[in-house]
């Protein structure tokens, strides 16, 4: 990592964050020092228990318990301790249709939506899946879940009917729960339709439709309407006592080269670290009004919304379509309309802002935002300086984290108002978690020297195995370090302990044996004006090992040509070194992506070795870019 990123100053705290601190700064020290376990115990301390944990650890990584005999309901914690009276959510979709749910009425339809699908025959440990987007119906459904100890699955509303599939066949839920269809950039996604394209002869006792967009659409036989059973249903389930390490969902993440991985996390214990991860990475608190803009098929939603903001007592901005439509402005209209004063979003969505241009802006009133935090994807310091300075107008801290689905957390942050940042970097590891860097050989790299990123001790919200296969869990994360989780991202921490996560180990490249991340390459290409968004990958070479290509979506109104990519390779060899001289850059007017927007590297570097992609593709959703790069690869 070069010195350029290294070497800018860190950011403290804004004073209005400062003023709101959960805990003192030598308070915040002192959790910092304290033993993994020692800390959690302190932390289960602000949870409601049935029983309350005396133990915090058994076992070790790969057969863990975190607080062994303790007993409670995630639901109890987010829903029913809180007023009935504070507004929970603001719900708005980008065709303009608004609700808003308060506390009272969440837990009230969370207790019977529970109790009906215990009249469904869902009992204990049963599977329930959650084909849902953002809508109140996902809080209802996922809350009854965790009240009743059932176990559901969110499978991500912008996957194929075979990916749809997949997950079915593996998870074997009693019930599904889905909308007929949700909003996205002006189109309705046909949710329901896909979903009988993936049960074709699938043994689903149940399935539930939450009619959002047509009041009309047809149900086969022998289908539930969600509001009609709702309203029919005048039970409240109880919550049920659940031992802090059973099961509570299974999330799937993607496979490069086999069927994706069903994680499980366990339900109290992924309360325990998603509560403990809002309080630091975004101090919420029950005066907040808070917009996480995630989809709720991706885990950032669940820790930093449905699970952990909502244990918060905060009042949450839920927006179901593109935010970008109908026009860029919309995020800030949203922001002003509801007071927004803490975001909760991804760098692509920052980026994407920056792209529109500034006068985007102009009109709205953002002066209750204090706090933007991120996680998803490094954050170029460009968008990084352009979000705090020209969107936050010097007022706003900006906070970029780190997580993987498999923690369960962002784990390395800022603790807001507490600990500084640095432009670019993630923070630094929260209290609870001990992170490590890794050289090949299994010793621990230096200050600043780039390895392999690991965490050596278990945490609460630690995935647990994969579902029906914790062999395979264990060798993906557990054989590389032994003794240690395997994160494969590569990363460093800088002298001042700031983490700085650099892209997938994969995208490390060995150039004439200096070994190089993308992200600084990246970086730099970025901070050239014609440039909106840049990926940077691994080109095998005969002499070098491998050398840095570049792809690089230009701005609507750049000139594009051989000078723009001669500028564009100075860039680089300005920012990083000649080391770093890029073998082609190559600009496209599109790169393929994720619906949450992240650049799929891994299918640039296919398409530039072999001419083809390869893999898990569920999460691509602009299969037109494939064809599109693999011409402008050929034009080179």
């Amino acid at each position: 990592m070069e010195n350029a990123l290294l070497d800018q100053p860190l950011v403290p705290a804004t004073e209005a964050l400062r003023s709101t601190a959960p805990v003192s700064e030598s308070e915040a020290a002192r959790l910092l020092a304290l033993e993994p376990s020692e800390y959690w115990l302190e932390i289960a301390r602000e949870l409601t228990w049935n029983t309350p944990p005396t133990t915090a650890l058994e076992g070790g990584l790969g057969d863990f318990r975190y607080y062994p005999g303790a007993t409670g309901n995630v639901s109890v914690n987010c829903l029913d301790r809180h007023p009935p009276g504070q507004t929970a959510l603001l719900y708005e979709r980008e065709d303009g249709l608004r609700e808003t749910w308060t506390y009272g009425e969440l837990t009230d339809a969370t207790a019977r939506f529970a109790a009906a699908l215990q009249d469904l025959g869902v009992s204990r440990g049963e599977r329930v899946a959650i084909y849902l987007g953002n809508v109140p119906e996902a809080f209802i459904a996922i809350h009854a879940c965790y009240r009743i100890g059932a176990i559901y699955s969110v499978i991500f509303a912008g996957f194929s009917a075979s990916a749809v599939r997949d997950r079915l066949e593996d998870a074997r839920p009693r019930v599904v729960v889905c909308t007929d269809a949700t909003l996205r950039r002006g189109k309705a996604v046909p949710l329901k339709a896909t979903l009988d394209e993936a049960v074709a002869g699938l043994d689903i006792p149940h399935v539930i439709v939450a009619r959002r967009v047509d009041p009309d659409f047809p149900l086969r036989g022998g289908e539930h309407d969600f509001h009609t059973l709702l309203r029919a249903t005048t039970r409240r389930a109880q919550a049920v006592s659940l031992e802090a390490n059973e099961p509570g969902f299974i999330i799937y993440t993607s496979g490069t080269t086999s069927k994706p991985k069903g994680l499980v996390h366990a339900g109290i214990g992924f309360l325990a670290g998603a509560y403990a991860n809002v309080k630091w990475a975004l101090n919420l608190r029950a005066e907040d009004v808070y917009w996480c803009t995630a989809d709720v098929g991706w885990l950032t939603f669940p820790i930093f919304a449905l699970v952990g903001g909502l244990a918060h007592g905060a009042t949450h901005v839920i927006y179901e379509g593109g935010i970008d439509t109908p026009s860029p402005a919309r995020p800030y209209e949203v922001i002003g309309r509801y007071g927004v004063n803490k975001v909760f979003t991804a760098p692509t969505a920052l980026r994407m802002l920056r792209r529109a241009g500034d006068a985007a802006l102009a009109g709205h009133d953002l002066s209750r935002l204090d706090l933007i935090s991120l996680v998803g994807e490094p954050l170029d310091p460009e968008t990084w300086h352009w979000t705090q300075g020209t969107l936050g107008a010097g007022r706003i801290f900006l906070n970029n984290t780190y997580g993987q689905t498999e923690t369960g957390t962002a784990w390395a942050s800022s603790m807001v108002g507490l600990t500084p940042t640095r432009p670019g970097s993630c923070g630094h590891p929260l209290p609870g978690y001990r992170a490590r860097v890794m050289r090949g050989d299994g010793s621990e790299a230096k200050r600043g020297e780039l390895g392999a990123l690991t965490l050596t001790e278990p945490f609460p919200c630690l995935a647990r195995t994969v579902w029906g296969d914790h062999g395979r869990y264990a060798q993906t994360y557990l054989s590389d370090f032994p003794g240690s989780y395997a994160a494969s991202d590569a990363a460093l921490i800088d002298a001042d302990g700031q983490l700085w996560v650099t892209g997938r180990l994969d995208d490390v490249m060995n150039v004439a044996g200096h070994r190089i991340g993308t992200m600084e390459m990246e970086a730099a290409l970025i901070t050239h004006p014609a440039v909106s968004e840049a990926a940077v990958v691994a080109q095998p070479d005969e002499i070098k090992g491998s050398v840095p290509v570049a792809f690089v979506v230009p701005r609507g109104d750049a000139q594009v040509g051989e000078a723009l990519e001669a500028e564009l390779t100075a860039a680089i060899v300005q920012g990083v070194g000649p080391i770093a001289r890029p073998a082609r850059v190559i600009v496209t007017p599109t790169v393929p992506r994720t619906r949450s927007g992240k650049i799929m590297r891994r299918l640039l570097r296919d398409l530039l070795v072999t001419g083809e992609v390869k893999g898990d593709l569920t999460s691509l959703e602009n299969p037109d870019a494939i064809e599109v790069v693999r011409k402008r690869i050929a034009e080179g």
